[in-house]
């Protein structure tokens, strides 16, 4: 595959970052029709299902905070590793990582599973939600080292400059996902007729984990046999670096802390709309998931833009490093300005092709009008902040969020909701407020200059391959 042989430190730079964007935007779009397809049959159970879901994910983004901290310090690590042209370092990062990451996970797999009922009971009092919640996050949560590592195969594989296979096991996964979840969901599968397992919500679940463990099986298979362009030992999965395993955690902890804050803040928020009942709870998951489509683009965009800064500063080519999160900020407003328009004028519309309740129609298309608006913002972060990611400087990250969740998102939810009672289409304005201030936090930081200076790794001569 020719994507293998480019060097990402030379040639034009909107066409690498098209090259690294395109395949990852294509395993997200891959992604996010399962998640809308996923969706699609939850709400055929009910819409205490599809709230019992979107109460999980918010559950499920507060365990991920580890997984955070050590994916984004191995972003650096490994983009500036590659782009010295170290692949011995690199390769042992990349280790260090993996092993890192299914520790981890394995903690907090422990440590969350008695807490999830009292999690789940504190963002609802309806039965069946929680009923609903549990089902389906209890099997998840049994499979978190599998995902956790799973994630990190493909930013390892991205950050050698491979954006190809990522995207191959995004789709291979997302395909799976579709194809097993009506048959596990339900008792016969719609449109075929033919007998199915009928486990409910806990198909969903399941389709999720086996999927997940198929991609990571053959990413893993990439990296060992030295399928990508580097390669991995068995043995150093089993050999703790304490050097690395520190830079892991220490690079990534100003990501770990904006997780928090931005997961903590999310977690408070569906408290405080929960009290407008479970028909808000539903519109508010399905409009998530569909904000999918804008957040595929950014993401791919960002995740590859990453890659690039990381590489080039590695390689002591600053300029090319600054063009790149520039250039990313332009091709992610610019996806962005169609989704904003697509939901503006179609926003019932869509919400009505995943559930028939009209409270669901009426508070899900307020909720995705207000989130298509923000993505013009969070494009700013998604792009600016890729000369963060790669530069391992992760600060501005961590103080955007604190500002943007809990001085203006939080307050904002707290007043229109408890103080003046107002209905749900004013309070939703909170998430674009956020938004709005973190995209300014950060643009300061990136202009600031300090992330050209900061590198994780030793500049060194290009070594032979």
């Amino acid at each position: 595959m020719s994507s293998l042989k480019r060097d990402l430190t030379k040639g034009n730079i909107t066409k690498n970052l098209i090259y690294m964007a395109v395949p990852a935007i294509m395993g997200q779009i891959a992604r996010t029709v399962y998640d809308i397809v996923d969706m699609f049959w939850v709400g055929r159970i009910s819409s205490a299902a599809v709230a019992g879901i979107t109460i999980f994910t918010s559950i499920l983004f507060l365990v991920w905070v580890m997984s955070t901290v050590i994916g984004t310090s191995s972003v650096s690590l490994i983009s500036q590793s590659f782009g010295a042209g170290d692949k011995k370092k690199t390769a042992e990062v990349i280790e260090q990582t993996l092993a890192f990451k299914a520790l981890v996970a394995v903690i907090t797999m422990v440590f969350i599973f008695p807490l999830l009922r009292p999690l789940v009971s504190f963002l609802s009092d309806d039965p069946e939600v929680i009923g609903q919640a549990l089902e389906y996050g209890y099997l998840r949560l049994m499979f978190l080292p599998i995902m956790f590592s799973s994630i990190s195969i493909s930013t390892a594989l991205r950050c050698v400059g491979d954006s190809i296979r990522p995207m191959y096991l995004m789709i291979i996964s997302s395909i799976l996902n579709i194809v097993l979840d009506p048959i596990l969901m339900f008792e016969r599968v719609p449109l075929l007729g033919i007998p199915g397992f009928g486990m409910g919500v806990r198909g969903a679940a399941l389709a999720t984990c086996i999927a997940g463990t198929v991609a990571f099986l053959l990413g893993f298979y990439f990296l060992i046999s030295g399928k990508s362009n580097v390669k991995i030992s068995l043995r150093g999965l089993f050999r703790l670096n304490p050097r690395i395993g520190r830079q892991l955690i220490l690079i990534g902890m100003p990501n770990g802390v904006e997780m928090i804050s931005r997961e903590g803040a999310g977690f408070i928020i569906l408290k405080l709309i929960s009290s407008f009942g479970t028909s808000v709870i539903a519109g508010v998951g399905i409009s998530y998931r569909l904000m999918g489509l804008a957040f595929m683009v950014m993401m791919g965009i960002g995740n590859g833009a990453g890659s690039i800064v990381g590489q080039n500063l590695g390689a002591d080519n600053v300029q090319r490093a600054e063009k790149t999160a520039k250039t990313a900020v332009k091709l992610g407003l610019a996806s962005c300005l169609i989704f904003f328009t697509l939901v503006l004028l179609f926003g019932p519309q869509i919400i009505g092709l995943f559930v028939t309740e009209s409270d669901v129609i009426a508070q899900g298309s307020i909720m995705l009008r207000v989130m298509g608006l923000t993505c013009c913002f969070i494009s700013v972060i998604f792009g600016l902040g890729s000369a963060f990611s790669g530069s391992g400087y992760n600060k501005p990250f961590m103080y955007a969020s604190v500002i943007g969740r809990w001085l203006v998102q939080i307050p904002w939810f707290w007043v229109t909701i408890k103080i003046l009672k107002l209905p749900f289409s004013y309070a939703v304005l909170g998430y674009l407020a956020a938004d709005i201030t973190e995209s300014l936090v950060i643009t300061i930081f990136y202009y600031s200059g300090v992330w050209k200076t900061h590198k994780v790794v030793d500049s060194q001569a290009k070594a032979a391959s």
